[in-house]
C-alpha cells in the first residue's frame, strides 16, 4: 500500500508558500498559486532544494488586465486592481482582478462638492480631476500662493475706467462709477458723464454764489441760504418731474460739498452743529491716525444719527485733516414724495413700486465730497415719520442718479434692525439716504397661488366627502375606517385653516397662533398615519386577531392618547425652547432660523421612516401566510389590499414634504411646483383610495342613490293618492340605510 509521505507522523519539509503532494510510492513539493521556485525546477522534495518566492504578476510578461485609469498592486501571493485618484470603481467594489469586473470612472468633484471652490469660485470637472476658476470679477494673487479667489479692484487696476468726470467705486466682485459733484451719467457714447443742464434752475438766484459764498462764509451762513432754497415754492413747483429731481440732486451734492468745505475752512473747530426750519448739519473733523480718537464716531442732526468708522474718515482726508458731515432735511422727503414715489419713478420694481416714504431724508459724506466705497458700512439711525404697521417692511434706500434722472434705490443699503419708530440701515456707500415702508401682504396672482387655491379647495371637498362616508357607511365601521377618519377631520382643518388665513392681514400675535395650529394639525396627520401603519401590522402579524374586542383595545389604549397627545407635546417644547419660531414678517408658518423647521421635519421624518418598516414587515408576512392560508379567507385578503392603499397614503403625504426638502439648486421651480401640486391635492388622493377604489364603498354609494331615488318615487306616489284616498294607517317608506349612531 502506498505511503501518504504527506500525511504521515513526519510529513516532509516542502518549506514556506509550498504545498505537499502525495504521488505512488513517493511525494513532490510544489509552490502554491501566487508563487514559483526560485530554480525554476517545478518539482523539489525538500525546502533546502528550493525556495517558493513571489511572483509580480503587475510586472510580469504578460501583466494582469486592469483596464484604463486603474493601478495594479502585487500582494504576496496575489495582486489586485484599483481606481487610480479622480476615478472611481462603477460597480462600487474596491478591488477587483480584470477589466471586466468593473471599470473606472471620472468623479465628478464638481457635483460631489458643491463648496470645494469657495470662496468666489466656479468648478471645471475635468477627467480624472478638476479645476477652480475664479468668478468674474475676482482673481488670484501673483504673491499669495493660496487657491482663494480675491476681489479685483477694477479701479485701480483700470484708473480711468470710469471716465475723467467720474469716480470708480470698487465693489465685492465688480464695481459701479458715480459722477463727481455737478456731472450727471449721459446716454451718450462720446462720454460717462456730462454737466448739469438745468437753465430754469442754475439760474434761480437761490443757487448763485453758493460756492463762492462757502470759501468766505461760515457753516451757519451757508446752512441759512440753502434753507432758502428749500423754501422756494417757486422753485420747486414750477418745474416737472425731470426738473425737480434734477435740483435735489444738485441741491443734496451742493449741501455735502458746502458743509465738508466750510468744516476743512475751520480747523480749529472740531464739532460744528446749526440747525433750521428746513436742515440740520454737524461736522466732525479729525486729525492724525484713529488711534488718538474713537474707533466709531456718532454724528447727530434732527432726531437721525450716522455711525461711520474713523479709518473711513482718515482715509477720504485732505492734507492730512479728516472731515465728515451729517444732515438732515425737514421737508425734503414731502418734496420727493409727491414727485418721485406717486407716479412710480422707481428703478427697482416689486415692493418699491407701492411704497411711500417714512423718514427724514439724510445725506453723509467725508473727505472732499467724492463717493467712496466703505470697507466698513456706515448705520443710519432714521426716525419714522408715522408708526410702522405690522404688515409693513422697512426698506433703506439712498437716492441714485442713472441716465440724466434719479431715483430711490436699495442696492448697497440693508436694514439691520427696525421697530415701530426708528430704523436702522447699514450702507457701503455714504450718499443721502431714506425709509421706505412696503406693504407685505400684497394679493398674490402668481400660478403657485392659483393653483393652491383650486387644489386646496378641491381638497376640502373631498375630504368632507370622506368623513361623510367614514361616518355613515356602516358596511365598512371598523378600526381602520376610524384612523381614517381622524386623519380625514385633522387634514381637513388644517387645509381650511391655511386657505382662510393666507389672504388676511393678521397681527403678530395672531399669525403666530396660526402657525402653532398648523404645526399641530400637520404634525396630528402624520401621527394618525404612524398608527395606521401600526394597526396594520399587528393585525397582520396576528391574522386570526381580527374580531371587534382587539380592535376596540386597540382604540381605547393607544390611538386618541397618542394621535392628540404626541403632536401636542411636540408644539409644547417647541413653543418652550424658541417661542419667537412661530410665525414669520411673511408667513404664518414656523421660522427658518436656528433650524426650528425641524420640530416639524423631525418628527415627520421618523414617522415616514417608521412606517416603511411596518409597511415591509407586513408585505413580508403577507407572503409568507397567504400561500398557506384559505383563499376564501377575505379578511386575509382584505388587510393585503389596505397595505398597498397605506403605502400609497404614506408616499402622498410623506413625498409632499420631501419634495419641499428639494426646493434647491437648478431644479427649484420644478420642485417648488410639484410641492405645491401634490400638497394642496392631498385630500383628493386620499379620497380616491380610501373611497372610490374602496368596493365596498362604491357598492354604499349605489345602494345609497337607489334609496334616494325610490324615496323620491314613493314620496310622488303618495302625495298623489293623499287626496283620492283619505286613510289613518301610518305608510313606512324605506330610504337609503344610514348608521343610527354615528360616532366612531
Amino acid at each position: 500500500m502506498d505511503i501518504d509521505e504527506c500525511l504521515g507522523p513526519s510529513p516532509p519539509d516542502c518549506g514556506p508558500n509550498a504545498k505537499c503532494i502525495n504521488v505512488p510510492g513517493s511525494y513532490n513539493c510544489t509552490c502554491i498559486d501566487g508563487y514559483e521556485p526560485s530554480s525554476g525546477k517545478a518539482n523539489f522534495t525538500h525546502a533546502s532544494e528550493n525556495s517558493c518566492q513571489d511572483i509580480d504578476e503587475c510586472q510580469g510578461p504578460s501583466p494582469a488586465d486592469c483596464g484604463p485609469h486603474a493601478n495594479c498592486t502585487n500582494v504576496p501571493g496575489n495582486y489586485s486592481c484599483s481606481c487610480i485618484d479622480g476615478y472611481e470603481p462603477s460597480s462600487g467594489k474596491v478591488k477587483f482582478t480584470h477589466a471586466s469586473e468593473n471599470s473606472c470612472q471620472d468623479i465628478d468633484e464638481c457635483q460631489r462638492n458643491a463648496t470645494i471652490c469657495e470662496p468666489h469660485g466656479n468648478c471645471i470637472n475635468m477627467p480624472g480631476s478638476y479645476m477652480c476658476k475664479c468668478s468674474w470679477g475676482f482673481g488670484k494673487s501673483q504673491k499669495d500662493t493660496s487657491q482663494i479667489c480675491t476681489d479685483i479692484d477694477e479701479c485701480n487696476k483700470t484708473p480711468d475706467i470710469c471716465g475723467p468726470k467720474a469716480t470708480c467705486i470698487n465693489t465685492t466682485g465688480s464695481y459701479w462709477c458715480e459722477c463727481r459733484a455737478g456731472y450727471v451719467p449721459s446716454n451718450r457714447n462720446t462720454t460717462l458723464c456730462q454737466e448739469l443742464q438745468a437753465p430754469s434752475i442754475n439760474s434761480s438766484p437761490e443757487f448763485e454764489g453758493i460756492k463762492e459764498m462757502c470759501r468766505n462764509f461760515s457753516l451757519q451762513n451757508v446752512t441759512l441760504r440753502f434753507n432758502a432754497l428749500l423754501n422756494s415754492t417757486s422753485l420747486w413747483e414750477g418745474g416737472d418731474k425731470w426738473e425737480v429731481g434734477l435740483a435735489v440732486t444738485v441741491l443734496l451734492q451742493s449741501v455735502e460739498w458746502a458743509a465738508l468745505a466750510t468744516a476743512l475752512r475751520s480747523p480749529e473747530r472740531t464739532t460744528q452743529n446749526v440747525t433750521t426750519e428746513s436742515l440740520a448739519i454737524q461736522t466732525r473733523l479729525v486729525t492724525g491716525n484713529c488711534s488718538q480718537h474713537s474707533e466709531v464716531f456718532m454724528l447727530r442732526a434732527h432726531e437721525e444719527t450716522m455711525d461711520v468708522h474713523c479709518a473711513t474718515v482718515t482715509g477720504a482726508a485732505t492734507q492730512g485733516l479728516g472731515a465728515a458731515a451729517f444732515i438732515s432735511y425737514s421737508s425734503l422727503d414731502a418734496i420727493i414724495s409727491a414727485r418721485h414715489l406717486s407716479e412710480g419713478n422707481l428703478l427697482a420694481g416689486g415692493k418699491l413700486e407701492k411704497s411711500h416714504l417714512n423718514s427724514r431724508v439724510v445725506s453723509g459724506a467725508v473727505g472732499d465730497g467724492r463717493p467712496i466705497h466703505l470697507s466698513r458700512p456706515a448705520n443710519f439711525t432714521l426716525r419714522h415719520r408715522q408708526a410702522k404697521k405690522e404688515e409693513e417692511e422697512a426698506l433703506c434706500v439712498y437716492w441714485k442718479v442713472v441716465a440724466e434722472s434719479s431715483s430711490w434705490s436699495p442696492d448697497g443699503c440693508t436694514a439691520v434692525h427696525t421697530n415701530s419708530t426708528h430704523t436702522t440701515c447699514s450702507c457701503d456707500h455714504l450718499s443721502s439716504f431714506a425709509v421706505l415702508m412696503a406693504a407685505t401682504t400684497v394679493t398674490d396672482s402668481s400660478p403657485l397661488t392659483l393653483i393652491t387655491y383650486v387644489g386646496l379647495t378641491l381638497s376640502l371637498l373631498c375630504l368632507f366627502l370622506a368623513i361623510l362616508t367614514f361616518l355613515l357607511c356602516c358596511s365598512i365601521r371598523n378600526v381602520s375606517t376610524s384612523l381614517h377618519l381622524q386623519l380625514c377631520l385633522c387634514l381637513f382643518l388644517a387645509d381650511l385653516l391655511f386657505l382662510t388665513q393666507v389672504t388676511r392681514i393678521l397681527t403678530q400675535v395672531a399669525c403666530a397662533v396660526i402657525a402653532g395650529l398648523l404645526h399641530y394639525l400637520f404634525l396630528a396627520c402624520f401621527s394618525w398615519m404612524f398608527l395606521e401603519g401600526l394597526h396594520l401590522f399587528l393585525t397582520v402579524r396576528n391574522l386570526k386577531v381580527v374580531n371587534y374586542t382587539s380592535a376596540s383595545r386597540f382604540k381605547r389604549r393607544f390611538m386618541y392618547p397618542f394621535g392628540y397627545g404626541f403632536p401636542a407635546l411636540v408644539v409644547a417644547i417647541s413653543a418652550a425652547v424658541n417661542p419667537g419660531g412661530y410665525g414669520t414678517s411673511t408667513h404664518c408658518w414656523l421660522s427658518l432660523d436656528r433650524g426650528f423647521r425641524w420640530s416639524f421635519l423631525g418628527p415627520v421624518c421618523a414617522i415616514i421612516l417608521i412606517n416603511i418598516t411596518f409597511f415591509v414587515l407586513t408585505l413580508w408576512i403577507l407572503r409568507n401566510r397567504l400561500s398557506s392560508l384559505n383563499a376564501d379567507v377575505s379578511t386575509v385578503r382584505d388587510h393585503r389590499l389596505l397595505t398597498f392603499k397605506a403605502i400609497a397614503q404614506l408616499f402622498i403625504l410623506g413625498c409632499s414634504w420631501s419634495l419641499g426638502l428639494l426646493q434647491v439648486g437648478p431644479a427649484a421651480t420644478v420642485m417648488e411646483y410639484l410641492f405645491t401640486i401634490v400638497n394642496s391635492l392631498q385630500g383628493a388622493f386620499i379620497f380616491l383610495v380610501h373611497c372610490l377604489l374602496n368596493h365596498q364603498v362604491r357598492e354604499e354609494y349605489r345602494r345609497w342613490l337607489k334609496g334616494f331615488q325610490m324615496f323620491s318615487t314613493k314620496s310622488q306616489t303618495y302625495d298623489l293618492s293623499m287626496s283620492a284616498v283619505p286613510t289613518t294607517s301610518t305608510k313606512t317608506v324605506r330610504g337609503p340605510l344610514l348608521c343610527s349612531n354615528t360616532s366612531l
